[in-house]
């Protein structure tokens, strides 16, 4: 019988209009270091080294828009990121250019969108 091979998810990728400051706006909010920086891709990840972020220049990017509407670019991922305060997480998100989404579909949960418009949410465990 055949083994299967090894996966080992490395990293997320999120397009951007300028890789470098859509990477240094989650390295800030996560704490994350940089480790690895070259023209239109730029790689950050948690101390551990464990599964980070990358990001690329994409020339033609396109804004999406969420929650989606009919002929606009729509959100193809979002990130789910775990705060211990969720009111200081927001604060601290929106300091870094983050902007609040006009439609939050749960009461426990923050959705927001990141400089270049990808939207996230920061939600506390329970």
């Amino acid at each position: 019988m055949k083994t299967q091979p090894c996966f080992t998810l490395a990293a997320t990728t999120l397009d951007a209009p300028n890789a470098l400051e859509l990477a240094r706006f989650y390295q800030s909010l996560l704490g994350w270091l940089m480790v690895r920086e070259e023209p239109g891709w730029v790689e950050i990840a948690p101390p551990d080294r464990s599964a980070g972020l990358s990001f690329q220049t994409e020339p033609f990017f396109t804004r999406p828009r969420w929650p989606s509407r009919g002929s606009e670019q729509q959100m193809m991922m979002h990130l789910d990121i775990e705060v211990n305060d969720l009111s200081s997480a927001l604060g601290h998100a929106l300091a870094l250019g983050a902007t609040m989404a006009d439609f939050q579909p749960q009461s426990d949960v923050r959705v927001l969108c990141d400089p270049a418009g990808h939207p996230f949410c920061l939600f506390v465990r329970t």
